[in-house]
């Protein structure tokens, strides 16, 4: 494990030597020694995956969709093959709890059989007779090239689960920009693809700076760009590249809020906002940074989440005991730290510190303990904007009604939850939450790969979400063929209605 990489580039199936004058550290997290060597492709690199996988695409679209889906059969077979080593590699480059990683891998398998599923939901439309000896049908295609720009939170699940799968299996191919911090789990799923048989240049591989992506937004050749990442990154793709006729799906920030009324089961709803709040070292954009509870149990609430939070064993990602493992680097640990003093300088009742914490034996790593800001008042920042890190923010409300509108009032809707054995309120929430993906009781409330990943407001700026049947119409384009066959009189016809059966 003390071997420092240094890595590459992917093009047309091999791997190739970049030519950056500029390497970024990756770091391991756990013990905050470095690990690999990321190179700062060349604007000339970018540009050699785009053409890569503009000359693999025509023979990859008219690869039968049933023989497309084959390989990502054999895909699947080998992601659980190599389960062990993904996750941890997803462990030792992300700093994700060992049972955390393996979620991750399983998130990417999870995608890989929607993708599976193309011959299905790629299917038209047909209907005969559309008008008198009209008959119409819909066929969806693919469109070319996609750009996939990647986060360093879901090294598996976002590039090779939520990106690749769907894409290819439509029949496109793609250049994904991996994360800087967090590469060698996607690139080695890329050699998995191959070894399932994926023919060269249907996936390429860089990775760079902001100035190189650029490339991807204004570039002829590349069609669509999914991302996740910054709402203000986001903004920005979406706004240059739709401008330029491309499609794209930006997810984006988010400050979800669950709601606790005083008819939840305490300890139960505690156990599931420690799980929300702080899995994943609070590092992903459907966490549950901020609990609005009614007043009347907000005390006996606090001290219950307090009481099961010093339970979480603090440690290094491999070790499978580990309840929170570490965030991903120093300067990230350092923006968490100061959000946790922004939040006391605003006023906020820290009630849990997690900023001193050590892991004997892992003195260097990048670690947080889970940290719990009560009384925390509308207008404060701390309340309002992403941390992505284990903090959790409790706001206090008099009633339902108050609560619905305080969550409603942030500017992010990926996710909101509510706790409560009300029928009534829960059917009233559903209804009225801005949040795009609801949970009832459940803390985290992402669902199924067959259902889209629905970010509203500034969580997602696009109009087709990632996975579900969105994912399919996002990677295809719709084409309409009307046919008419003439009979002997019609063949003698000697002029045509201007309408010709479109009415």
């Amino acid at each position: 494990m003390g071997e420092i990489k240094t890595l590459g580039y992917y093009v047309n199936g091999e791997w190739k030597k970049s030519a950056a004058e500029h390497y970024t550290d990756a770091f391991d997290p756990s013990t905050g020694k470095v690990i690999a060597k990321v190179p700062c492709c060349t604007s000339d690199e970018v540009e050699e995956a785009i053409a890569s996988a503009k000359k693999a695409f025509p023979s990859w679209a008219a690869t039968p969709v049933k023989k497309r889906v084959q390989i990502l059969y054999r895909v699947r077979e080998l992601l659980y093959e190599h389960m062990d080593e993904l996750t941890m590699s997803v462990a030792r480059e992300n700093g994700k709890a060992w049972s955390e990683a393996e979620g991750d891998v399983l998130k990417a398998i999870e995608g890989t059989e929607q993708a599976i599923s193309a011959p299905s939901l790629m299917m038209g439309e047909s209907l005969m007779d559309a008008s008198k000896g009209f008959d119409t049908v819909s066929y969806r295609e693919p469109l070319g090239v996609f750009a996939g720009i990647v986060p360093f939170n879901f090294p598996a699940m976002i590039p090779m689960g939520w990106m690749t799968p769907i894409c290819i299996a439509c029949g496109n191919t793609i250049v994904i920009k991996a994360a800087t911090f967090t590469p060698q789990t996607c690139m080695r799923i890329a050699d998995i693809y191959k070894e399932a048989g994926l023919p060269d240049g249907v996936i390429n591989i860089v990775t760079c700076s902001r100035n190189e992506a650029e490339i991807f937004l204004s570039h002829p050749d590349i069609k669509g760009i999914t991302f996740v990442g910054s709402t203000s990154v986001g903004k920005h793709i979406y706004s240059k590249a739709a401008a330029g006729g491309k499609r794209v799906q930006a997810l984006c920030e988010a400050k979800n809020h669950a709601l606790v009324l005083e008819d939840a089961p305490v300890e139960r709803t505690a156990a599931g906002i420690i799980n929300a709040s702080f899995g994943c070292a609070g590092e992903r954009c459907m966490a549950l940074p901020v609990v609005v509870v009614q007043e009347s149990i907000a005390d006996e609430l606090v001290a219950a989440i307090v009481k099961k939070a010093k339970e979480l064993k603090v440690g290094p990602a491999y070790d499978k005991s580990t309840g929170l493992g570490p965030v991903i680097n120093a300067r990230h640990r350092e923006s968490v730290v100061k959000w946790i003093e922004k939040g006391i300088e605003e006023g906020a009742e820290l009630v849990m510190d997690g900023r001193n914490v050590t892991v004997e034996g892992f003195e260097n790593g990048f670690y947080l303990g889970p940290t719990i800001l009560d009384h925390v008042k509308p207008g404060m920042t701390v309340g309002d904007r992403e941390i992505f890190g284990p903090v959790l923010c409790i706001k206090r409300v008099r009633n339902f009604e108050e609560g619905l509108a305080l969550m409603n009032a942030n500017p992010f809707a990926n996710g909101s939850v509510i706790f409560t054995q009300n029928g009534h309120y829960a059917r009233e929430f559903v209804r009225h939450t801005d949040g795009g993906m609801v949970g009832v009781n459940v803390g985290i409330p992402v669902p199924i790969g067959m259902f889209p990943f629905n970010g509203h407001k500034q969580s997602f700026f696009g109009d087709l979400h990632t996975l579900g049947k969105d994912g399919y119409r996002f990677y295809t384009e719709r084409k309409v063929v009307t046919t008419r066959w003439f009979d002997e009189e019609e063949k003698k016809a000697k002029t045509v209605s201007t309408w010709d059966g479109t009415i």
